[in-house]
């Protein structure tokens, strides 16, 4: 059920899932690129001033530091814009931590479109494709602010490094029932269906419940199913699902190339192939604007997935 009345930004789940986790796991540290109030990774330095790192900007050095500490047992949590941290970053995030399988954790806040007013510059939207090319990277993005928290522990108690995608706008909460369990590669099935699967990813997961309400309303019965984790990614879900519907929708805020809707089509070609129509941004840049207005223009609002997948049926 979702709780529109409950809505709170995956970013600041981040911030207070560290400042909440931080005495039952000592050993880890939080680093920030000067961002920690943007990033609420601000909210963990006030609780545990002598376990965060402000490096300035400067996230390839931050990287740097945090690899380092990695190195003497801890786990290292790295905080930044998506955009800077995937981005501006890869090189570093490639050798330093993966190469070497190092315990950091990547926090990545404001991705996607809906970071808004920044415009392109800061609106990342090709970072699901950037590191989930990794070798041994887990990349993982959270659809409300249950499962962000629980992919945070998740991620402090799992060997290896972690990219973590957050948003600055607010969600609302999906994942409030008793038997809700995250675990990491294994997709969540929000909605059991017969005619069309939907899977979606972090902010777009909430629309996308929206959507099968409508399309139930003309006899369309969707399955959606939450892809919390891209890597390792839940091949047995998806093929599961399109063996029942024969026809899957990827939804997501972000590139169409690379992202979910990539790996969904590499996972049915290899093994069951399906007709796939992917969702997302469409190989181009975004622009300034609030969260709500972009979601609207690019058509990842439920009314614009709604349209596109009429069109596509």
């Amino acid at each position: 059920m979702i709780d529109f009345g409950n809505k709170i930004a995956t970013r600041e789940s981040y911030g207070n899932a560290l400042a909440e986790l931080g005495e039952k796991y000592p050993d880890f540290v939080v680093l920030d690129a000067d961002l920690a109030g943007a990033t609420k990774t601000n909210v963990f330095q006030k609780k545990f001033p002598d376990r965060h790192i402000d490096c300035g900007i400067a996230e390839a050095n931050m990287t740097g530091i945090g690899a380092g500490i990695a190195t003497t047992g801890k786990t290292a949590f790295i905080s930044s814009f998506a955009m800077f941290v995937s981005g501006r970053n890869y090189e570093q995030v490639r050798n330093s931590v993966a190469y070497p399988h190092l315990n950091v954790k990547i926090g990545a806040t404001h991705a996607g479109i809906t970071v808004g007013e920044d415009g392109a510059s800061h609106q990342c939207i090709e970072d699901l494709a950037l590191m989930r090319v990794i070798p041994g990277m887990t990349v993982i993005v959270p659809s409300d602010d249950i499962e962000a928290k629980a992919a945070i522990e998740a991620a402090i108690t799992t060997d290896g490094p972690f990219y973590l995608r957050f948003g600055r706008a607010a969600v609302p909460v999906i994942n409030n029932n008793s038997d809700y369990k995250f675990e990491i590669g294994k997709a969540v099935t929000l909605r059991q269906g017969k005619d069309i699967t939907i899977a979606c990813t972090g902010v777009c997961v909430a629309q996308c419940l929206l959507v099968a309400e409508k399309l139930m309303d003309e006899g369309i019965d969707a399955e959606v199913i939450n892809f919390h984790t891209i890597k390792p990614f839940d091949k047995e879900a998806i093929v599961k699902s399109a063996k029942k519907t024969n026809r899957v929708f990827s939804v997501e805020e972000h590139s169409i190339i690379g992202g979910l809707g990539g790996v969904v089509c590499e996972s049915l070609a290899d093994e069951y192939p399906t007709k796939v129509t992917r969702i997302g941004v469409k190989d181009v840049f975004g622009q300034s604007g609030d969260a709500d207005t972009l979601l609207v223009k690019y058509e990842l609002d439920s009314d614009g997935i709604y349209k596109q997948i009429k069109a596509s049926l």
